[in-house]
């Protein structure tokens, strides 16, 4: 298969998605070629402040050395009245690795913290083309390791941080638990990956189904991972760190849960990622969303499939942390 014209059709859209999907037309990222990665960034998105709204949850920003002692910002998110040690959830955005900041998707981090007292750490790492493989990776790491080094100041207790992220957050966050295991670094609870991109070969069914359809379609991923990898995208120089799918031994990771739609182009990387951690002997909990588009339940969170998937993701979340 060369092209999206010799592709297998692509299964369709659940209806209420299908419906929802014309209005994410003039910013979702569709055949995004590198010249449109600035137009991209530029889109608005809600603050932080907008996030938490009422609620009584902090946000409190930290410089710290990131890869090669470079500066990178973090914020805790917690609870005004947290004072007791408990769980960390370590954040890292999305944003096919070219776009978004920490604040992406971080309403998820607020609720957990008003329903877990939860303290979360979501972090800016450096973002492709202006800083390629291996910078995001190792900021990422360079992150966990100061949340785990500073968690009596946190608050946090050091043996119960989960790692979290979704699209390219969710491959950088593979990665980071990969780096934390072959480091002996700093121990998981467990690992959350929404729909993750961790696979720049790119050589999947699904990975061809979608092209100019759906929320981040294969134009778009292949632009992410050439602004990462430049050259060596599909090449057989690329490490596990960048690329999680590339890994032949996932022993020894922590508990796992993903979830992908079956209408999206990482679909069948999601699912071969959860087979390669059960063929290792590990805990893995797989949902495919059926007709589900990339992002679908940020994007269209009132709809019966999203409010679905949102539950059993905090479902899971509870469980892990009751533990």
């Amino acid at each position: 298969m060369s092209n999206a014209k010799t592709a297998p059709a692509p299964p369709p859209f659940e209806p209420e998605l299908a419906a929802a999907l014309p209005k994410f037309a003039s910013f979702a990222p569709v055949n995004m070629t590198a010249d449109q990665i600035e137009k991209y960034r530029a889109m608005p998105a809600p603050s932080i402040a907008d996030q938490i709204g009422g609620r009584p949850v902090q946000c409190i920003d930290f410089t710290l050395p990131g890869y090669q002692g470079v500066d990178m910002a973090v914020s805790v998110i917690s609870r005004k009245d947290h004072a007791k040690p408990g769980p960390g959830i370590y954040h890292i955005h999305g944003g096919g690795m070219v776009m978004a900041d920490r604040f992406a998707g971080a309403s998820d981090l607020v609720a957990w913290a008003m329903k877990f007292d939860a303290v979360c750490v979501t972090v800016e790492y450096r973002r492709a083309p202006e800083n390629p493989d291996p910078i995001p990776v190792e900021d990422c790491y360079a992150g966990l390791e100061w949340m785990a080094t500073h968690a009596e100041e946190l608050r946090v207790n050091p043996e119960r941080i989960v790692l979290f992220g979704g699209s390219c957050g969710g491959g950088l966050s593979a990665g980071t638990a990969l780096l934390a295991r072959d480091r002996q670094g700093p121990k998981l609870l467990g690992q959350l990956l929404q729909c993750p991109m961790i696979d720049d070969r790119n050589q999947t069914v699904s990975s061809y189904q979608f092209q100019g359809t759906g929320i981040w379609d294969r134009i778009s991923n292949l632009t992410g991972w050439t602004a990462l990898l430049g050259d060596r995208r599909g090449t057989d120089d690329v490490s596990i760190y960048a690329a999680p799918a590339r890994a032949l031994d996932l022993s020894g990771l922590p508990p796992t849960f993903i979830d992908v739609g079956s209408a999206e182009v990482f679909r069948d990387e999601a699912v071969a990622y959860a087979s390669a951690i059960w063929a290792a002997g590990g805990d893995a909990e797989l949902h495919v969303w059926g007709g589900a588009f990339h992002g679908f339940s940020q994007m269209a969170p009132d709809a019966a499939i999203s409010r679905a998937a949102n539950a059993t993701r905090e479902a899971w979340l509870e469980r892990l942390l009751s533990r």
